[in-house]
């Protein structure tokens, strides 16, 4: 019970978090035993009540039926007057025994009309009373839904970055329970709790009286007690029938318990929000410590999530908590708990939090991928740690890139979706992009979606064509082929006869590929696919080799991982160990055993068509100078699907674009912005990986520095203007009369361009660059100044815009911050 004027308790009574011993006032235990005898006696004489109430009814009933009976005799027995007519005397009579009957009687009916006035909704209250007390619950058979046992994920490097499930900490006992935490929740939400019998009437009362005042219900009236009981005892539904249950329970509890045994169990089983259920498992979660390593500030906190932990969590709204924190203080400096000098010591500690923030969004469909293998590989419900192998900075990247080309020509080519997939040559999934929007949509269309590769699928064609003796040499003419009812034809309408099998697979020409289907048979491909490690349904068809059958991009990306690793198949994994409470790991995967491995000859082959794709092919737009790349690129019937499967040395990247309602898109080939997509990333990522960079929210932390500007005396370098600039939008500045635009930014107006005025009010920027044009790169007391406004979300990067801006950008949309939390 939280009330908004709190009562200073009295000085000489109990103080949080046990009363005095030596105190005068009366036994909790013993007052709380006789109110459970108490209410037992009541539901006797209830019983009692009701038998005698219906019999009193009844024969009251049946004594003024007798007596009106007989008035109305009597009546109609007095003789007429001789001076009335026979007609007038009897209807005289007929109204007399009118008068007298008991319905239509003046003095009895409102008697019985009282008397049901005030029995029956008497009857009633007693009868709703007896029936909630006969099926009360038993105590502590509720059973607290608090889903999944906690996991938190840690990255390949050992970064924490997502938590989920419900934390379970430990039992707390009387010695691990710190004196400050018992103090601030007795102070906070029941500080009569040491002198009440589970049902505080006074504390009741005036939660009423403020909820009429209020309009409303703005304060409830339960105490611990009644807390704790609803919590292990009963539901959460807000209905008279469970709040009467609640109080009876509240007596019973009383009776058999000890105040400090009740504030234990209440402890134990309260929601302090972030999945965390019980103050040891709120300690660990939000502080990194056990409950009895809690100091003031921080127990004060964790008491004052307990009204809306949801909202008040720390990780979400640190400033509410602390607000609420300080309610808690001055709460209890008013009960005794503690003196306002020491209130106003501990709101001037910093209460750092040692949890890891919420999951950025595009790692949620990596984290529903590996959840189910979480419990299968650690074989145990408890609360455990995860280290996958997902790279952050890959991660960043790999959403950034996917969202710059999608904002840049989704619209246009009609293009609404795109997933991503990166592997390592050993398996690791390195970074997973399951769509557009995880807040939109929750389908991972790398894992989940099957779709048709299109000529994606040739690669299992060739590489069969390989081990039975073909060679990229081989010569087969590009013709018109029937086989059956079907007829291949190639994208572009041509046929350019004899052809080395090299250049048919770089130029993606269906009708050879279809030929060379014939040539080794239908099931020698799928059996291929097979041992690439290809488990979705495949037809016995012709037209497989041109990707007829539906696939998931995760199994395509595999199977061309399996050719640049040898290993077949090879095994993609998210998951490197996994530990509990124990010291012992739970699980941690093994290294790779010897297993059976492609043929070198057909695979060196192989990797040279997928070379000669990148080179001079269909997936030209995906090479970067001084990379080797290979890959194959993929389009469906119809537009309706576009993929690339590139690899590195190190590296095997799948895209897919397309739409989720199988809708054609305008166009949209393989090699175009799939293979972009793929350039895109690779261009950075051999970076990021070569040099271990951090991610660009640590960058920011501590932004690094430009040179240093030229002392004031000195004038000023070539194409370089300082001053106190004014904003147009937040890619272009007025400075001294002179339109900059800031290098690799491109700016927003509205509201983003008003934060950046105000940033910007009376500091001065110095911008150099000028001397060929209007675009430059500035700075302000040092720092670059369009990092700062694309770490933020106030602008787009260019699509020119150097790596270090790109990254900027990619790490704001993650964290959706300004104009990606839209």
């Amino acid at each position: 019970m939280t009330p908004d004027a709190p009562e200073r308790a009295p000085a000489d009574g109990p103080k949080p978090p046990k009363p005095d011993p030596a105190a005068d006032a009366p036994d909790p235990r013993l007052a709380a035993r006789e109110a459970g005898r108490a209410a037992r006696d009541l539901a006797r004489h209830l019983r009692t009540l009701l038998a005698a109430a219906g019999l009193g009814l009844a024969r009251t009933g049946r004594a003024l039926s007798a007596r009106a009976a007989e008035r109305a005799a009597r009546a109609r027995a007095r003789p007429a007057p001789a001076d009335l007519p026979p007609a007038v005397a009897e209807t005289d009579a007929r109204v007399l025994g009118r008068r007298a009957h008991p319905v239509l009687g003046r003095r009895h009916p409102a008697l019985m009309a009282a008397a049901a006035v005030v029995l029956l909704p008497a009857l009633a209250l007693a009868i709703y009373l007896f029936a909630a007390f006969v099926s009360l619950p038993p105590l502590g058979g509720a059973v607290v839904e608090t889903g999944q046992r906690a996991i938190t994920v840690e990255a390949d490097d050992g970064r924490v970055f997502a938590t989920r499930g419900s934390f379970r900490g430990q039992k707390l006992t009387a010695a691990d329970l710190p004196p400050h935490l018992a103090q601030a929740i007795v102070a906070i939400e029941d500080r009569r709790f040491y002198s009440h019998w589970g049902i505080d009437l006074r504390g009741l009362a005036r939660a009423a009286w403020r909820n009429v005042r209020g309009g409303g219900v703005r304060e409830g009236g339960s105490t611990i007690t009644q807390q704790y009981v609803r919590l292990t005892s009963l539901n959460q539904e807000k209905t008279l029938w469970r709040k009467v249950q609640e109080a009876f329970l509240a007596l019973r509890v009383e009776s058999t318990m000890s105040k400090d045994a009740i504030l234990l169990g209440y402890l134990d089983s309260a929601y302090f929000g972030a999945g965390a259920y019980g103050a040891d498992a709120a300690a660990r979660r939000y502080f990194g410590k056990p409950a009895k390593a809690l100091n003031l500030p921080e127990s004060a906190m964790l008491a004052g999530l307990v009204r809306a932990p949801s909202q008040l969590a720390p990780t979400r709204n640190l400033g509410g908590a602390k607000e609420r924190a300080d309610v808690v203080l001055q709460a209890m400096v008013e009960t005794g708990a503690i003196t306002q000098a020491e209130a106003d010591a501990a709101r001037k500690q910093s209460v750092t939090l040692k949890s890891p923030p919420e999951a950025p969004p595009g790692t949620n469909y990596f984290l529903d991928m590996i959840a189910g293998d979480v419990k299968r590989l650690a074989g145990t419900d408890g609360d455990m740690t995860v280290r996958s192998t997902l790279n952050l900075d890959l991660q960043s990247l790999a959403e950034g890139v996917v969202a710059r080309r999608l904002d840049k020509d989704g619209a246009r080519r009609k293009v609404g979706q795109a997933a991503m997939v990166v592997l390592s040559k050993e398996g690791a999934i390195l970074a997973m992009v399951g769509g557009r929007d995880y807040e939109d949509s929750q389908f991972n269309r790398a894992v989940q979606a099957k779709r048709q590769p299109g000529s994606l699928f040739k690669l299992l064609a060739y590489l069969t064509a390989y081990e039975k003796g073909y060679s990229p040499e081989s010569v087969m003419v590009d013709r018109p082929v029937q086989i059956g009812d079907w007829q291949p034809e190639n994208d572009d309408g041509r046929y350019r006869g004899p052809v080395p099998l090299r250049t048919a697979f770089a130029l993606s020409i269906n009708t050879v590929a279809a030929q060379l289907g014939q040539d080794v048979g239908i099931p020698a491909v799928i059996a291929t696919a097979r041992k690439l490690g290809i488990q979705s349904d495949l037809p016995n068809v012709p037209s497989l080799v041109l990707g007829s059958g539906a696939v998931s991009l995760l199994e395509m990306t595999r199977a061309y991982g399996s050719v640049l690793s040898g290993r077949t198949p090879l095994q993609s994994y998210g998951i490197q160990a996994i530990r509990g409470a124990a010291p012992q790991p739970l699980y941690v995967r093994a290294d790779a055993a010897p297993g059976p491995m492609l043929a070198q000859e057909p695979r060196t082959m192989m990797l040279d068509s997928l070379q000669a794709v990148v080179e001079s092919g269909t997936g030209r737009a995906a090479r970067v100078p001084g990379q080797i790349i290979g890959g194959k690129t993929g389009t469906s019937q119809d537009f309706r699907d576009a993929w690339f499967v590139g690899m590195t040395p190190d590296l095997v990247v799948g895209i897919w674009v397309g739409n989720d309602d199988d809708s054609p898109m305008n166009r949209m080939f393989g090699g175009e912005m799939p293979a972009g997509i793929f350039h895109d990333f690779v261009q950075r990522a051999a970076e990021k990986l070569a040099k271990g960079k951090a991610r660009p929210s640590a960058e920011r932390a501590e932004p690094a520095r430009a040179a240093a500007p030229a002392p004031a005396a000195e004038p000023a370098a070539a194409g370089e203007v300082r001053g106190v600039p004014e904003v147009i939008d937040t890619g272009t500045l007025n400075l001294r009369g002179r339109v900059v635009r800031l290098l690799g930014v491109v700016g927003e107006r509205g509201h983003l361009a008003r934060q950046l005025a105000s940033y910007l009010r009376r500091r001065e920027v110095v911008c150099t660059g000028l001397s060929d044009g209007t675009t430059a790169r500035c700075r302000i007391e040092g720092d670059d100044l369009a990092g700062l406004i694309l770490a933020a979300g106030g602008a787009r990067a260019s699509e020119d815009a150097p790596p270090d801006l790109l990254g900027a950008e990619e790490q704001a949309r993650a964290e959706r911050v300004g104009l990606w939390g839209r």
